[in-house]
């Protein structure tokens, strides 16, 4: 690869409600363009875990080919490959190790040494390691260490974030892209990635909590210090307001998820009281009028039940009133109207909405610039700061590599993909052996120190406003 090329990274984040594909080059201002965009709906996923194998890869499949079709010059084999569920857990650990060679400087080496000695972490049964991150590291008698690499000491130690879910959750994912005739070039943790495209330098010393309300869980990962301190999965979001309209109204589910786009706002004082939307009868019963303040009211009320959880997980970390930075909401579920005030007196923190334009280059499709495409432009972000900081060597097996500064085929962004019809999976999958010593390798060398390891975080404001008047679903 000439020294004026860069590798093409494919994030492919496969949700409860989208599966979306997109591929990007960084340019020589350090800008993600986008040379192909994908998205399906999505099937077979609820709440981040994978219920019919079969339907998700047909919905990864159709993503792709969405993808492919934006730009014909792309020839995706490899993907970064979002992953999230309610099965996610983390815990916080502490490892040491006394150096043989004393005389010599602490080497990259040592941390990794260091960092594999934390695969001996006792978990549950069944549970697997997703992701070791290191938050600050002790030198002997000094603490708060943020890259011990050319110190000199005895005993080295650190602090460590690890990242586990269950080992057959994660096989059935990875299957899917397996089964796709893709490559996982490595999973990531989806507030992770989504944080790396709508955090800045400034969010991470002030500390923030990223919030990601997607279809099916709402991710966080909370910053302190510099520091990732917690990530959760909750397993409420979108998808739960919209099954709270069709049960609390009556409405068939792709009405709900409608008026929730259009008319829904988050506080329901906002919401106009006069206002009414009218919803055709089925099979000749007369049409429905419903009132947009009731329709507001059923999604405050579940808006409140996910911050009364994200409130609970700040509180766990005793950082509930210390994050200057306030929180930054991301994903689907931030284009609701009002969700920001709604956030803000919930929480007593200033809100922020975050979307990746900051990281993404001119020339690209607005439709990109969306809170809900910050998981997959962050997981192109990781796979680049991977392959900038030599922990990822990109061979140009599977990927397009066009000179910086080149011509390339304008994105045609299309419209989704309708997913297929349900079908019944009526084989077994047999289970496969995990944790090989190649991917044990592989993880290994994902560990930096964290300044390094999150400089790449941006962010940027967007408000959502409106008024609804009297309108007609068709």
């Amino acid at each position: 690869m000439k020294e004026n090329q860069q590798p093409i990274i494919v994030g492919l984040d496969i949700g409860t409600t989208k599966v979306v594909a997109i591929a990007g080059r960084k340019n020589e201002f350090g800008k993600v363009e986008i040379l192909g965009f994908g998205r399906a709906e999505s099937a077979g996923v609820s709440h981040g875990v994978v219920m019919n194998i079969e339907q998700c890869i047909r919905s990864i499949e159709q993503a792709i080919e969405s993808c492919l079709a934006s730009n014909p010059q792309l020839d995706i084999k490899e993907v970064y490959v979002g992953i999230a569920g309610q099965h996610i857990k983390s815990l916080q650990t502490r490892g040491d190790r006394v150096r043989i060679n004393i005389e010599e400087e602490i080497s990259k080496e040592d941390i990794d040494l260091l960092v594999k000695d934390q695969y001996k972490t006792y978990i549950p049964a069944g549970d697997q390691i997703i992701d070791i991150i290191p938050q600050d590291f002790t030198v002997d008698s000094t603490a708060y260490v943020n890259n011990p690499i050319g110190m000199s000491g005895v005993k080295i130690g650190a602090n460590f974030h690890l990242i586990t879910g269950d080992r057959h959750a994660i096989r059935n994912i990875k299957r899917c892209v397996d089964k796709s005739h893709l490559i996982t070039r490595d999973l990531v943790l989806q507030p992770l990635a989504s944080a790396a495209s709508v955090m800045n330098d400034e969010d991470l010393e002030a500390g923030v909590a990223v919030v990601d309300i997607g279809g099916g869980t709402t991710d966080m990962a909370v910053f302190y210090d510099g520091i990732l301190r917690h990530t959760a999965v909750i397993p409420y979001a979108g998808v739960n307001i919209t099954n709270d309209i069709r049960n609390g109204l009556g409405v068939l589910r792709a009405q709900a998820e409608q008026m929730k786009v259009q008319f829904g706002t988050a506080l329901a004082d906002e919401a106009n009281k006069s206002a009414y939307i009218t919803i055709p009868g089925l099979r000749g019963l007369a049409p429905k009028e419903i009132s947009v303040r009731n329709l507001s009211e059923i999604i405050q009320a579940r808006v409140e039940e996910i911050l009364d959880y994200v409130v609970y997980h700040l509180k766990q970390v005793d950082l509930d009133k210390r994050l200057h930075g306030g929180i930054i909401l991301t994903g689907g579920g931030a284009r609701l109207k009002h969700i920001s005030q709604l956030t803000q007196f919930k929480t007593g923190l200033n809100v922020r909405i975050g979307t990746p334009n900051e990281h993404l280059a001119g020339g690209h499709a607005e439709v990109l610039m969306n809170p809900m495409y910050a998981t997959c432009i962050g997981l192109i972000l990781r796979g680049y700061h991977d392959f900038e900081n030599g922990r990822m060597q990109f061979t140009g097996e599977g990927n397009l590599y066009l000179p910086i500064g080149g011509r390339e085929q304008e994105v045609v962004i299309e419209q989704p993909i309708a997913a297929a019809p349900e079908e019944v999976i009526t084989s077994n999958i047999d289970e496969e052996e995990e944790i090989e010593d190649e991917k044990i390798e592989k993880t290994h060398k994902r560990n930096e120190k964290v300044k390094t390891m999150l400089s790449m975080f941006k962010g940027k404001f967007m408000e959502i406003f409106g008024e609804i008047d009297d309108q007609k679903i068709e």
